[in-house]
């Protein structure tokens, strides 16, 4: 759950944009049937078997319309919910229902989508000490609720964006002409609180990543066989992410690797929506 902070400053704001972007001057559907004010409720039910996330922005979706909204809710954040179940009942003024229904259900679906990808995904991890974790490959403004729906999914989360970490990727070694002068460009200018990660593509560059003294090196898109003799050379002189076409399909393939982490876009540029409805709208 968001603390208070975090919503009044970073959540509340993207959910009065998603608002203001659905509702750019009436709601000329909901105005036409329903001119007054009318108290009722609508149900909130599941469609699918998954993890639910995402249930306090769902709700604060509705009462920043109109703060005399009541989202009674019947589950949290992290519960597996089954096809057919009732989820919440939400009562207020049947105008506010229907103007906030597709935003609240926009966002629930979409958190409980990753939240239950990166729980089955986790799920194949199983019996190791390997962490998941997403990635930066999150939809623009978006990402605060993305990377919560990983943590809700028994994912973890890697940097939240730039400003956060230090991950020298390919063309950073690039730009800064080979993987040792990266490392020591990003050692001299970066915080000393801060790790140094490094992405590798080659044994070549795992060797010369080592000796220079990177406290994190990235598998980046390497074979079974090329990740094993990888792991052999670092041998224990830096922490080891795994990373790159990484899915439910194939994460199984690397349990028997002796790495720290594996990330994986996947687990937000990827997974599917969970299936929910508000139904039965009525008068009270």
């Amino acid at each position: 759950m968001y603390d208070p902070i975090t919503m009044k400053l970073n959540v509340e704001p993207l959910i009065l944009s998603a608002l203001k972007e659905d509702i750019s001057s009436e709601d000329v559907s909901t105005n036409s049937v329903m001119p007054v004010s009318q108290a009722g409720e609508v149900d909130l039910i599941c469609k699918e078997n998954g993890i639910i996330c995402g249930l306090q922005v769902f709700a604060r979706t509705f009462t920043l319309l109109d703060e005399n909204t009541v989202v009674d809710l019947k589950v949290k954040d992290g519960d597996e919910v089954k096809k057919g179940e009732l989820l919440a009942k939400i009562h207020g003024d049947i105008r506010v229902l229907l103007c906030g229904e597709r935003t609240a259900l926009n966002y629930l679906q979409r958190m409980s989508g990753i939240a239950t990808t990166t729980n089955r995904t986790a799920e194949l991890l199983k019996g190791t000490n390997i962490r998941l974790l997403d990635t930066r490959k999150t939809t623009p403004n978006m990402r605060i609720f993305e990377k919560y729906a990983v943590r809700v999914g028994n994912g973890n989360n890697h940097r939240y964006n730039l400003s956060d970490g230090v991950l020298l990727k390919d063309n950073h070694i690039g730009a800064a002409g080979s993987v040792a002068n990266a490392v020591k460009m990003a050692k001299a200018y970066a915080p000393f609180v801060r790790k140094i990660e490094i992405e590798v593509e080659t044994l070549d560059m795992v060797r010369e990543a080592v000796e220079a003294g990177a406290d994190i090196i990235m598998l980046d898109n390497m074979d079974h066989d090329t990740m094993a003799e990888a792991i052999k050379i670092i041998d224990g002189r830096a922490e080891i992410e795994i990373s790159g076409n990484v899915t439910a399909e194939n994460i199984a393939k690397i349990k028997d690797l002796k790495v720290d982490f594996v990330s994986s876009g996947a687990l937000t540029h990827s997974a599917p929506i969970l299936d929910l409805s508000l139904k039965n709208l009525h008068a009270v």
